[in-house]
């Protein structure tokens, strides 16, 4: 079992905030029925639910992990900003940013959710395992330093490589984003840190909507250490890999990093509610395949992917299976139920040409 699989039920049990989809309530926006955030348990859980039906998680080391520490927590994100957030998880939850409430316990409940992606980066980096998948819940991406946003309550991801740090400091990792959305937090954490190299692949002008420009690079001793591919709605698996190909590839190489962490949102898939691209299923098989391909040449295989976005009940556990059946060289498959009708919506030949240019433009803007 080269694969372990980190996930906990308590993870599931994150919930809070009075909203209907991504608005508000109030006025004349009614409760829904079915709950509030798109961001719910019930993506995560249907995915490791199909992985248990197929038998995929018996070619996985399924495990869980203990919740970040204190001092773990306090490396990435300043004591007023946890103190604030456990007084109020300790009442009766809350919202402090925009778009990230928690009902009581919430403090708890992504304390684990980072400890899971930190204990994920361990094992790999231990040995224990060659590559690892932390499904973690609340996401973590878009959570900056001292500011909460974007459903994500704390930086997992940062606060991983930084715990992985305290007895490697000469560590160098690649974060390497595929979420739809701009992967703003883990950027602005490592803005100006040249050991981090963070990219991100999100849909242009989604969310947040004032971030991740092309011609944002990092500052100080980080400049070139961050690269931006904002892509244009509609863009579909052949753009991605494509992207994979030009852009993330040669930046990753050129760094040469000691461990590659990819932020692993299935929202760009063609029926998320909060993007308009035409990724499938198994566009994120593939773009793994590359990905591990990569750990593989330049570093000893060391790959952890832990779960951000993706919001489809449907089709997230289609995408995750598909990833996790390519991580860990696993036969056990799933069929794509929307295959076909997924293949037949995509973009056609001359709009895959101009995606093509586009992204070999920015390829050779960024010297690749």
């Amino acid at each position: 079992m080269s694969t372990a699989f980190f996930w906990d039920e308590r993870t599931m049990w994150h919930g809070g905030g009075n909203y209907a989809f991504t608005v508000p309530l109030g006025g004349l926006v009614q409760p829904l029925a079915a709950g509030g955030l798109p961001e719910s348990p019930e993506t995560k859980r249907r995915m490791k639910n199909l992985m248990d039906v197929t038998g995929l998680t018996n070619d996985l080391h399924v495990t869980t992990a203990d919740a970040a520490t204190h001092d773990q927590l306090l490396r990435v994100h300043p004591e007023t900003y946890l103190n604030e957030f456990k007084a109020l998880s300790d009442a009766q939850g809350g919202e402090i940013g925009h778009h990230a409430p928690f009902a009581t316990g919430g403090y708890e409940i992504a304390a684990l959710a980072a400890g899971l992606t930190t204990a994920a980066v361990e094992a790999v980096l231990k040995g224990t395992h060659e590559n690892a998948y932390a499904l973690a819940r609340p996401p973590g991406h878009h959570c900056e330093a001292a500011t909460p946003m974007g459903f994500c309550l704390m930086a997992n991801i940062a606060i991983a490589i930084e715990a992985a740090k305290t007895s490697r400091p000469d560590l160098k990792v690649a974060v390497l984003d595929w979420d739809v959305h701009h992967g703003n937090g883990t950027e602005s954490i490592f803005y100006d840190r040249s050991d981090i190299l963070t990219i991100s692949f999100h849909q242009e002008g989604n969310y947040p909507l004032d971030t991740g420009h092309l011609a944002d690079r990092g500052k100080g001793a980080g400049q070139d250490a961050n690269v931006n591919l904002p892509l244009p709605a509609g863009a579909g698996h052949t753009a991605y890999l494509h992207a994979i190909d030009r852009v993330a590839v040669p930046a990753i190489e050129a760094f040469d990093p000691d461990l590659i962490i990819v932020a692993c949102g299935f929202d760009a898939a063609a029926v998320d509610p909060l993007a308009r691209m035409l990724a499938t299923a198994e566009t994120f098989r593939e773009m793994t395949l590359k990905i591990k391909a990569l750990a593989k040449r330049i570093c000893d295989g060391k790959l952890v992917l832990s779960h951000e976005g993706g919001y489809s009940e449907i089709y997230v556990p289609f995408c995750g299976h598909a990833t996790l059946e390519a991580l860990s060289g696993s036969k056990i498959t799933a069929a794509d139920p929307m295959a076909r009708a997924l293949k037949s919506r995509q973009p056609g030949p001359r709009f895959d040409a101009f995606l093509r240019a586009e992204i070999d433009h920015v390829a050779q803007q960024l010297g690749f």
